[in-house]
């Protein structure tokens, strides 16, 4: 029998008050593999306001850093614990191989954990020198109060830890907004934090829909929203702040280019590129989609990357030799088969994969990768995000030219840059509007490095110190010396 997961609100694992719920299902097989109260407009009231009361009222905000640290510990020393149960349960509910959740998803959780864990006596203001004689004049940072944080269905525990741990560790108060297609990890880190000993009200989870996102983020008794997902949504959620003019940080859309030069390492380039644009089967918002190649390597290189990418095993998450899980939906895969018959009737040539599995997988949201040559910036699949295992290579001429068109785009996350030569790899890292650039390497992460972009990829960043900063408001105290 499948067990109904509940909301959390201040202390109690409650059912939603409508009584309405909503089913998750495993992408490899179909099949339901969870229920989930499906939290309405009365359950966020409830939220915000055991927050708020949290907040205004309760310990967590002025609690001393020390001890706020120990539990944010506590935390990541549960996940670490339990990273066997998530890890496969992040993989039956998203798809991603176990194997990267075990690796990534979990591990990188506990450790950024533990990065805001330090953070936490290291929350600082500063001394100012003015100009206006016999004054004292510093700086404190707080926390800003009741923050919504609301995160998408591609890496579901990962990004969850990424802003509750940043808003734990400033002091702040939160509701957990899961993706209604992949909650089940990130309703179990809110049982965490309660037994690792987070206080009543400080950390509330509402499963459910884009209707229970749209009333929290027009809550009045939010402070704070930190949105993780579409550019579209990020800019309804912008509108929708704008009239008590909430803070607001979101990571949006991505359509990361690589740019391969003349003298870049082929063979390392290939195997870059793949992982690069193939992880978590393409559902990542820094995945490499748009490869800028030397008009006379292009071919060779399409025709590579197309070998490389069918020798790569497709199938269920939970079986160990799966390089290649499924799609997060039915509803995804038939957007994303879409594109590829976009790209086809528009010009591009295919060069590998485009197909859906059939036979035992026929079930399972599983589609080839995908390889497009011969593809130009006018085509769909170069200007949209396809959000899946859709690879595009454009020929250029001259690096100047690979450089302006990598720019072209309304986007501005992720980019990669392939080359032997570090002076010009330093060049293009710099031209590349973008907020992360990963040079001769697949787009990895760290707690310690800022993740965040440009254009209409985002406002604000996540992890770091600067992520941290997010999460705060810095206030300025005056204080005279004058007899």
């Amino acid at each position: 029998m499948t067990t109904s997961r509940q909301l959390l609100i201040g202390d109690a694992w409650v059912p939603a008050a409508s009584g309405t719920e909503f089913s998750t299902f495993d992408p490899a097989t179909g099949k339901q593999i969870g229920v989930c109260a499906d939290a309405g407009t009365e359950d966020v009231n409830r939220a915000v306001a055991a927050a708020r009361t949290a907040f205004d009222q309760g310990a967590w905000p002025k609690m001393l850093p020390a001890a706020r640290a120990r539990v944010l510990w506590r935390i990541a020393d549960l996940l670490e614990e339990r990273g066997e149960a998530l890890a496969r349960m992040e993989t039956l509910d998203q798809g991603q191989t176990l194997s990267f959740a075990t690796d990534v998803s979990v591990s990188f959780a506990v450790e950024t954990f533990r990065y805001y864990a330090g953070w936490c006596t290291k929350i600082d203001g500063t001394v100012k020198s003015v100009s206006i004689p016999d004054m004292l004049t510093y700086t404190t940072r707080e926390p800003i109060g009741v923050c919504a944080l609301i995160t998408p269905w591609n890496y579901p525990l990962l990004l969850a830890s990424w802003k509750l741990a940043a808003a734990l560790a400033t002091g702040n108060t939160v509701i957990l907004k899961p993706a209604e297609d992949t909650p089940l990890t990130t309703i179990e880190l809110a049982r965490i934090c309660v037994e690792a000993g987070v206080p009543e009200g400080v950390v509330n989870c509402l499963s459910g829909g884009a209707e229970t996102g749209r009333a929290l983020v027009a809550h009045p008794g939010v402070d704070k929203v930190s949105f993780t997902g579409s550019t579209k949504v990020g800019k309804g959620i912008v509108a929708a702040a704008a009239g008590d003019l909430k803070r607001v940080s979101m990571e949006l859309g991505g359509k990361a280019p690589s740019i391969i030069t003349e003298e870049a390492d082929f063979e390392a380039a290939i195997a870059g590129s793949l992982e690069g644009g193939l992880v978590n089967s393409g559902q990542t918002c820094v995945a490499y989609t748009r490869f800028f190649v030397p008009r006379s390597m292009s071919d060779a290189f399409a025709e590579h990357l197309a070998a490389a990418a069918a020798t790569l095993q497709i199938g269920p998450g939970l079986e160990p030799n799966s390089v290649v899980g499924p799609l997060v939906s039915r509803t995804h895969l038939d957007r994303v088969t879409g594109y590829i018959e976009k790209g086809i009737s528009e010009g591009a040539r295919l060069v590998g994969g485009g197909s859906r599995l059939d036979g035992d997988l026929a079930d399972g949201n599983f589609l080839q990768p995908t390889i497009f040559t011969d593809v130009t910036d006018e085509m769909t699949i170069a200007r949209e995000e396809i959000f899946g295992p859709v690879l595009s290579v454009l020929p250029y001429d001259k690096l100047d030219e690979a450089v302006a068109r990598a720019n072209d785009t309304t986007y501005g996350l992720g980019a990669s840059i392939w080359s032997k030569d570090l002076a010009s790899a330093h060049r293009l890292a710099s031209a590349v509007r973008s907020g992360m650039v990963w040079v001769n390497m697949s787009p990895l992460c760290d707690p310690a490095m800022p993740w965040g972009g440009m254009k209409q990829s985002g406002w604000g960043r996540e992890l770091s110190g600067s992520g941290m900063n997010e999460y705060t408001e810095e206030k300025a105290v005056w204080i005279s010396l004058r007899n």
